[in-house]
């Protein structure tokens, strides 16, 4: 187990720029283990450096060196996502007897918000401090009735905690004036080497579902719930997430959602043999999308240093399941007036 000096609990907030009338900040929290970075466009996680088995600290997530580069961040590096996180079918769903026509960015279908979803906002920094158990930020968006298509003026927040048992905490809140789809999530992928390894195969993963949203190939489920046994998504138990990556040609690796069972135990856990780094994921969503960096090609040189190729990292994207508002038996998503919106997900890291 790491250890943690509670007294080194840190937040500092720098300004770094200006955008649209609206300041930009840094936003760092600090353990004597664990540091995050974040910024406040997009509500986004920029670095995060955890120690390895030897005390070495790394940056394990996907990034961009520039905080100006988050002004156009296709691969939702580590961001927060909404209004809607994942997929709806043709960008179409009804709430009230009432249908509604979003765009469609990915393949036909509306894909994380939009094409100016959550992930490209200026978030307002509400809050940021210390204790001597944690260091947290808060940040709030006010999504106006109408944006890329959604009913309602929703409010949504995002705190990050980062406590003194190496646990950064993610809670979101959200309200509205007219019932909305509603779903977020925090899109950062992990490489636990680092990327000193180039590629996240050798990691181990294990997930806590049995059963996974089965989807068509446009990649929106179908509405069947199936089994994981005898699939290449089987990882009811440590896994090399590169044993069965090929399997699936079609999505060139891994991108299916799978569907949580008890909340008291990890959704999943990642391993990496190569440095010990182990990520514990805990969550009151429902589902997690598993990503394996598909379409990565070695273009952008991240933060690291090092060029991000296929496969090169795992995003486990904590959220509702893709299209529920389409499909009735699904998990609702539907927030209405005078209702709260509130989600939590940990990621607690350790070394073995």
């Amino acid at each position: 187990m790491l250890n943690v000096n509670s007294r080194a609990l840190s937040a500092t907030r720098i300004q770094y720029g200006e955008l649209r009338g609206a300041p930009l900040y840094m936003i760092t929290l600090e353990n004597a283990a664990v540091t995050v970075q974040l910024i406040n466009l997009g509500a986004t996680i920029t670095a995060l450096y955890a120690p390895d088995k030897a005390g070495i600290q790394k940056n394990v997530v996907a990034g961009f060196s520039n905080p100006l580069d988050y002004l156009h961040n296709p691969a939702y590096f580590g961001c927060t996502v909404g209004r809607y996180a994942n997929r709806i079918a043709g960008g179409r769903f009804i709430v009230e007897g009432r249908e509604y026509q979003l765009p469609v960015n990915n393949d036909g279908n509306h894909l994380h918000g939009g094409f100016e979803g959550f992930h490209t906002r200026i978030w307002q920094v509400i809050q940021s401090g210390q204790s001597d158990e944690e260091a947290s930020v808060i940040m709030e968006y006010v999504s106006a009735d109408g944006e890329e298509g959604y009913p309602g003026t929703l409010t949504a927040r995002v705190q990050y905690v980062l406590d003194d048992r190496n646990q950064l905490h993610i809670r979101y809140t959200a309200h509205t004036d007219k019932s909305t789809p509603v779903s977020m999530t925090n899109h950062s992928y992990f490489n636990l080497s680092g990327f000193e390894q180039p590629l996240i195969t050798e990691h181990l993963l294990t997930i806590n579902a049995k059963t996974y949203t089965e989807k068509s190939d446009r990649n929106i489920p179908t509405g069947n719930i199936v089994p994981v046994s005898g699939t290449p998504l089987d990882f009811t138990r440590a896994t090399r997430i590169g044993g069965h990556i090929h399997e699936i040609p079609a999505d060139r690796g891994f991108d299916h959602n799978f569907v949580l069972q008890s909340a008291d135990a990890p959704a999943a856990i990642l391993e990496d043999p190569y440095s010990g780094r182990t990520l514990r994921i805990f969550t009151d969503q429902p589902g997690i999308q598993v990503y394996t960096a598909n379409y990565w090609d070695g273009n952008i040189k991240g933060q690291q240093g090092k060029p991000y190729l296929k496969h090169g990292a795992v995003a486990l994207e904590t959220q509702a399941f893709p299209d529920s508002p389409n499909h009735a038996h699904f998990p609702d998503t539907i927030l209405s007036p005078g209702d709260i919106y509130r989600r939590h997900t940990i990621f607690a890291f350790d070394v073995q």
